[in-house]
């Protein structure tokens, strides 16, 4: 009994270092494959800006490698898991390990500890790290990548709290200035003060708005009476920052968990349209990090058999199945911002369906 458990200890540990060491580096030289051709790709955008090697890298790659490497590591550890367990099986290496007592789900044990690693890196590394290392890669493609896509959004009406409400005809997400605004401010169904401005613009420094040519207008019953600005300019502050108007869809990635949960709260009272957007990203930080459990089971039912050609055969079944994975996300996430699908159930519906799989093709495994 003690060689047998010894036995399993030597098997639990060389299957571990097995999955993360080629997790590890199938996952490496994806994203170097990836740099290259990013690199190729935006190189004019390096030399119009005359940037360093060393400006390049903290300026953008410091952001866009967390990106790959969270992108990719579904599919890489789907990868690797087949990869070394086909190889294993076509050795004739599981078989013993099966024949000699071992249970099925006493061999996926190692596969089950291996899988909870790289669920907590990635949880840890959505929760705490890419908030922060998106804002890198977003500023550097918002602002040189993309500088000539649009960066105004118009006709913004949006509600601050109970009693307020503002507009502003057109805001500049590159200057932070917002053009023909205008603030009511009601009280039950009262009108009781409407104040505007030529123009209102974020002082990132002081952080409050300056109002430029403002008058107030305020109205009590039947009284009204106009206030016009002895000063040119005035700081106001505001329930409201840049971000409420951003015009770029890659803005909600860059937050912290806190100012993510911020923003779905004032969301709730604001109503701007934009509630699907935040839910998916909040939901997709908790819950996509379980996809390292489901894969490694796809991938152990479908490569612990051994069968003619190799690994082959496996590894390209999941490659096949680790981009419908991705595909069904995309998929999801769209007609969750777009089509109306509750966002919980957006970021739920591909583990979960393939979690079903992946029990599926545990039942039909060698056992």
């Amino acid at each position: 009994m003690k060689f047998i458990k010894q036995r399993l200890k030597i098997i639990d540990s060389f299957i571990i270092g097995k999955y993360l060491g080629t997790f590890v580096y199938t996952l490496v030289l994806f994203v170097v494959i990836i740099v290259i051709f990013d690199l190729s790709e935006k190189l004019d955008d390096f030399l119009k800006r005359d940037l360093s090697i060393w400006q390049t890298i903290t300026q953008y790659y410091a952001g866009a490698i967390p990106f790959y490497v969270n992108m990719l590591s579904p599919l890489i550890n789907f990868i690797a898991v087949i990869f070394f367990t086909a190889k294993m099986a076509d050795q004739t290496e599981i078989v013993p390990i099966l024949s000699g007592g071992v249970s099925f789900n006493r061999f996926l044990r190692p596969y089950l500890i291996s899988s909870f690693i790289i669920f907590s890196v990635n949880l840890a590394s959505n929760l705490y790290i890419l908030p922060y290392t998106n804002q890198i890669k977003n500023k550097f493609e918002n602002e040189v990548v993309n500088e000539k896509d649009p960066s105004v959004k118009t006709n913004i009406h949006m509600k601050v709290d109970n009693n307020t409400y503002i507009y502003i005809d057109n805001f500049d997400n590159k200057t932070n200035i917002g053009y023909r605004f205008s603030l009511d401010k009601f009280q039950g169904d009262n009108l009781k003060k409407k104040l505007i401005a030529d123009r209102i613009e974020w002082d990132s420094l002081k952080r409050v708005w300056k109002m430029v040519n403002y008058s107030t207008r305020n109205i009590d019953g039947l009284k009204e009476s106009m206030v016009y600005a002895n000063t040119k300019t005035k700081d106001t502050i505001l329930d409201m920052k840049p971000d409420d108007f951003s015009a770029y869809q890659n803005v909600f990635e860059s937050m912290s968990g806190k100012e993510l949960s911020d923003k779905i709260k004032k969301e709730r009272i604001r109503g701007s349209g934009i509630m699907s957007d935040l839910l998916f990203e909040q939901y997709k930080r908790w819950f996509q990090p379980l996809s390292a459990f489901v894969l490694t089971l796809i991938g152990v039912a479908l490569s612990s058999r051994k069968v003619r050609g190799g690994v082959g055969l496996p590894l390209g079944i999941g490659i096949i199945l680790s981009f419908a994975y991705i595909v069904f996300n995309q998929f999801a996430k769209m007609f969750s911002t777009k089509g109306g699908l509750p966002p919980l159930l957006a970021v739920l519906l591909p583990t979960l369906f393939f979690g079903l799989l992946g029990l599926y093709l545990l039942r039909r495994a060698p056992k």
